[in-house]
């Protein structure tokens, strides 16, 4: 109550601009204040047409109403009117500034439209930076809370506060937030804390803090996925262009994602309606209340009673959709038919008409692009779960989609199709067991007559109910018969390949025969694949596993070929036909396991992250003693890549897979959770992580299938299993029931909220992995000290990921590449570099330094790529702040000659308003003193000392011309501008320069008698200045020389020539110059600096691009 008593007080909303524009309505005393044309409550008599915090602002403003609309008030004859027209203009404009930025899209207009000013006037960022939403709240500091505003724009976090006096702005870029929680406090029990690399902040007193949290959590997602993940992560339709991003959008965002992740539909699948119903349960003989998703391919419902009831229905096997009847007992009721013979009754709809409308259009189209074929050469019986109906043959019509027979088609392609083996692997290279045959027979067709009955009541097909009912069938194990039927309903692969006739043959015949690096990865683990099995104990089951690896990295470049994978795909193959066994695969990758096949598995390191949560909720004991989880979790991220297979017996793992095709990851958890909470007690006694792992790999080795009617099939760590004594045996059936009791509890939900928060600190991870390593590189090479090297990473950092803020990507600035080597996976263009080089160079030339930080970058590309790296930046300031003298003027004599100086430079031919550099005076100066300094011996002394210590082995850098040393020169001037020695080093240099054109003319006497350069150099002595003359430069303000006269004349450029050793041994005369270039120089505060203006200096940038835009619509 103190806090919002002293906000209603003490908040900038109520603060009065220092400068205003006031209309005065007739009938009215006094003015009053009021925010861009907005109406003060309670009065219809006072304006104010502008505000502004400066007089310079209030002045534009001012101009602004002259030019287009003061004059067009003489044409109304009473005050009324004046105020009438202005009230309207001031309200149409605001309307218009904001209609481009959809704020019309928001829930209350008005209130954006206001808060989207304040964030504009309040944090001067580009036009770019969309506003997405805003939140009045608390921002604690200590103890001490600031009652302000949050912003969140697509880029950013933004809190502002005025608070007894003290303006506060703080601003926090998304991809910088390495934590993103919810959190208790002292005061509060519920807190957002947002963790930075160097500081938390927390943020309460929200009217909604749910509501906040999410949209906060999917702007920090999206934000990070896009500038950091860009690897395979592929943005909704809606959120590929960031500045239309909205809250609505966010929110629709996060419903589908929990929609695809419910029921493991692909990624390109978009939610178009969530509704609220109840679907008719026949095995309960009720309706049960749940919600209705329907998207471009699906019906899908979900029971309000977790695991109660799903129902998922593909619109390729829906027949007919038709309204019933309204009754007061069924209520905007209608039928879904699909072709199994099956109805499905939803009742209770809201919208009926229109939910039933656009579900047929969706229908029709999806019948359109895949038309529906049967295939009727299967058996059908009791024992076969597949959708087909043994009456539906031929070409038949359901209403207007029209069904064609497979048979036909099939036949037509025989002859075109590769050979692909017909059947599940394990149906040839069947073992005989340990057990009885009897024995074996009985427990399958126990099993089998179970399923059977559940069909029967159920349903049998993809668009089966399922129920826990199903979860407890699955969790004893699948017959072997049904497996890979039951796996490719349960993941709706079966979809996919019904959908897709002759895909995967094409596939394979297009990508068999070619050799690149995945292939070779490939034929590698062909062999390392199940080898105890028989099936990939000869060329039958090598040749299958060699064909679907091979087309599915064809299918998918991006994922390619990844270890697991092959592990994986050989079980598929045992229990499904080679081509489903494709589908299998696809469906794990690309729906089940996101993220997990890729050059970084984001996905599997995320999986781990939110695996040492769950231990630290479920298990605290276990995870007090480990103190470090991670290590754990590298044991564990094999159990997740394969499954449990390659930890596990064959005949125990593949319950495992049975369980995780029916309920997702949420499996693959639970169980690792009860595979350490039978391990706690070895776990919390060993010693180190080799013994830990010794625990665990001697458990999994000994985990059996009594069920199983084949042989024991050992795992990978059947080494580990040497022992005296025997170990005890656990059985599969008993820990997956163990799984489900004890760790089952987890939603869908829950789990996609952890991954959401985990996979920020896992990118974060990446970032801060690829900095150390950058880091680790670069520090042996300078001299920058590693905290300063650090911050100089992240500036660096910070302007790649401005421009992709706030500019539209060019060809040549690439995003952040992930697959890159760590030293190039970020890279700034010339544009970029220019910007760090005006905030940390200590080589400021005043208006020369964009010029000298253009010909740095183009002397640093040495591959022409027009990119730099990191390693490349650093080591140029290393050199400019920590380098000797001679360092210093050879990269200041390199940046002065190609390729840094280019004929195109757009300061080459303008270096002075006349040729004033003098070669007449003399080489003997006497000084105040009367001692005379010979410059001449002197010089030659120099040159010869030289001379001796150069290097042999350096590579010698050419002769700069004429043109280019009076640029040389130009630079040097530009340099010591403001200098607190500025006259002593303009005499020095106009000394050195002397000597230098001096000794380029005896050059070019002695190398050519050509009287083209004579000739130039005669105009050089006619137009020198007198030898009492110190300056360089008659006229610094290069600005105000006329276009005509910049350029300087082409017959000077002749033979005339000065080496590097020339210009540093003349140098070297001049003491002040020496001192110049080794004094130490401060790089800490140059940093500082940096930080505070580098957002400032890419606004104003870009303003500058946007003002011809605007002088242009004005006008």
């Amino acid at each position: 109550r103190l806090v919002g008593a002293l906000d209603a007080v003490l908040d900038s909303n109520a603060r009065v601009a220092p400068f205003r524009i006031l209309l005065q309505v007739p009938g009215s005393q006094v003015y009053s204040p009021i925010a861009c044309g907005e109406l003060l409550s309670g009065s219809d008599v006072y304006w104010a047409i502008a505000t502004g915090a400066t007089l310079e602002e209030i002045n534009q403003h001012w101009d602004w109403l002259e030019q287009n609309l003061l004059h067009t008030l003489s044409v109304f004859d009473n005050k009324d009117d004046v105020a009438s027209f202005v009230k309207g203009k001031v309200k149409a404009l605001i309307a218009e500034e904001t209609s481009s930025r959809l704020a019309e899209q928001e829930e209350e207009p008005e209130k954006f439209r206001e808060a989207l000013v304040k964030f504009e006037a309040r944090f001067n960022f580009p036009e770019a930076e969309k506003l997405v939403t805003y939140y009045s709240c608390c921002c604690w500091k200590g103890k001490v809370p600031r009652q302000g505003w949050l912003y969140l724009s697509i880029n950013h976090l933004c809190f502002y506060s005025f608070f007894l006096g003290k303006e506060l702005k703080l601003i926090v870029p998304w991809v910088d937030i390495q934590k993103l929680e919810r959190t208790s406090n002292v005061f509060l029990t519920d807190t957002i804390r947002i963790t930075t690399q160097n500081k938390e902040r927390d943020f309460s007193m929200f009217l909604n803090l749910d509501e906040v949290f999410k949209i906060m959590e999917q702007l920090a997602d999206v934000t990070l996925r896009r500038l950091l993940d860009n690897e395979v992560f592929d943005l909704d339709p809606d959120l590929q262009e960031p500045s239309q991003i909205t809250k609505r959008d966010l929110e629709a965002r996060a419903q589908n994602e929990f929609f695809r992740a419910f029921f493991r539909l692909p990624r390109q699948e978009k939610l178009h309606a969530v509704v609220e119903c109840s679907l008719w349960t026949p095995f309960s003989r009720c309706h049960t209340a749940g919600r209705m998703f329907t998207s471009d391919r699906y019906i899908c419902f979900a029971s309000k009673e977790d695991g109660c009831c799903n129902v998922i229905l593909p619109l390729r096997e829906v027949v007919s959709i038709e309204k019933m009847e309204d009754t007061s007992l069924l209520p905007n009721p209608i039928i879904v038919s699909i072709r199994s013979k099956m109805a499905f009754q939803f009742i209770e709809l809201k919208d009926r008409d229109n939910l039933v409308e656009s579900l047929l259009v969706r229908l029709k189209r999806v019948h359109a692009n895949h038309p529906v074929r049967y295939d009727t050469s299967r058996d059908e019986d009791m024992t076969s779960p597949v959708f087909h109906s043994a009456s539906m043959c031929g070409d038949h019509k359901f209403g207007d989609l029209e069904m064609v027979s497979s048979q036909n088609i099939e036949e037509s392609e025989k002859d075109k199709s590769p050979c692909l083996h017909p059947e599940a692997l394990i149906s040839v290279f069947q073992q005989s067991g340990s057990q009885s045959p009897d024995s074996r027979v009985s427990r399958e067709q126990i099993k089998i007559s179970l399923w059977n009955d559940h069909f029967v009541e159920y349903g049998r097909t993809v668009c089966m109910f399922r129920t826990e009912k199903i979860r407890k069938l699955v969790a004893m194990g699948i017959p072997e018969s049904l497996r890979g039927k039951l796996w490719l309903l349960f993941s709706d692969a079966v979809t996919d390949l019904a959908s897709h006739p002759g895909y995967y043959g094409n596939l394979v015949e297009e990508s068999m025969g070619k050799c690149c690096l995945v292939t070779e990865e490939i034929e590698r683990d062909l062999h390392r694949s199940l080898p105890e099995h028989p099936a990939f104990q000869n060329e039958t089951g090598i040749a299958a596993l060699r064909r679907v690896l091979t087309a599915y990295a064809h299918r998918n470049p991006k994922i390619g070929y990844c270890q697991s994978m092959n592990i994986l795909t050989s079980v598929l193959l045992l229990y499904a036909k080679e081509e489903e066994a494709f589908w299998l695969l696809v469906a794990v990758c690309e729906r089940m396991l996101p993220d997990y096949f890729n050059h970084r598995v984001i996905g599997a390191q995320v999986d781990q992250s939110v695996f040492e949560e769950l231990i630290k909720e479920h298990l605290p004991e276990l995870a007090e003693h480990m103190n470090d989880l991670s290590a754990l979790a590298s044991i564990s991220l094999s159990w997740f890549l394969t499954l449990f297979l390659s930890i596990m017996p064959l005949e125990s793992a593949v319950s495992v897979v049975d369980c995780f095709f029916y309920d997702g990851i949420k499996a693959i958890f639970q169980l690792g959770l009860a595979v350490l909470e039978a391990n706690a007690e070895g776990l919390c006694s060993s010693k180190d992580d080799g013994q830990a792992l010794m625990v665990l790999s001697r458990f999994l080795d000994h985990i059996k299938n009594e069920d199983s009617p084949g042989p024991s099939v050992g795992s990978h760590h059947a080494f580990f299993s040497d022992d005296q004594e025997p170990y005890p045996v656990t059985d599969i059936a008993d820990l997956i029931r163990d799984s489900y009791e004890k760790f089952g509890d987890q939603s869908v939900e829950q789990i996609e909220h952890l991954r959401c928060k985990h996979r920020i600190r896992v990118l974060q991870g990446h970032e801060d992995t690829t900095k150390q390593n950058v880091l680790r590189v670069v520090t042996p090479e300078v001299s920058i000290l590693p905290e300063d090297l650090e911050e100089l990473y992240d500036l660096f950092k910070r302007e790649h990921m401005m421009s992709c803020y706030w500019e539209q990507p060019r060809p040549v600035a690439l995003r952040h590449d992930p697959s890159r080597p760590y030293a190039e996976q970020y890279r700034i263009d010339a544009r970029q570099f220019t910007h760090l080089f005006q905030l940390v160079s200590p080589w400021t030339c005043g208006a020369h330094t964009e010029i000298l930080a253009e010909r740095t970058f183009r002397l640093l590309d040495e591959n022409m790529d027009h990119l730099i790296e990191f390693k490349a930046f650093v080591s140029c300031l290393d050199v400019m702040y920590n380098g000797e003298m001679n360092e210093k003027i050879k990269m200041l004599y390199r940046l002065h000659i190609p390729p840094a100086l280019t004929e195109n430079d757009r300061d080459s031919q303008s270096p002075l308003k006349n040729p004033l550099l003098s070669t007449s005076r003399p080489l003997v100066f006497g000084k105040p003193n009367g001692d005379a300094v010979d410059y001449q011996r002197q010089l030659k002394q120099m040159m010869k000392d030289l001379a001796k210590e150069k290097d042999k082995t350096e590579k010698e850098l050419p002769k700069m011309s004429q043109r280019e040393f009076i640029q040389f020169c130009k630079t040097l001037y530009s340099m010591f501008h403001e200098d607190p020695e500025e006259n002593d080093l303009y005499q020095a240099i106009a000394t050195v320069t002397t000597l230098l054109l001096q000794i380029g003319e005896v050059g070019q006497r002695s190398s050519s008698s050509g009287s083209c350069s004579q000739e130039g150099g005669e105009e050089l002595r006619a137009s020198a200045l007198s030898p009492e003359q110190d300056l360089v430069f008659a006229d610094t303000n290069t600005e105000k020389i006329p276009q005509d006269s910049r350029t300087f004349p082409e017959e000077v450029e002749g033979d005339w020539t000065v080496s590097l050793e020339h210009i540093l041994a003349s140098l070297l005369t001049e003491q002040s110059l020496v001192n110049f270039f080794e004094k130490p120089l401060d790089i800490k505060s140059k940093l500082e600096n940096a930080k505070i203006n580098q957002y400032s200096l890419k606004t104003l940038e870009m303003s500058r691009q946007s003002q011809p835009d605007l002088k242009l619509n004005n006008v």
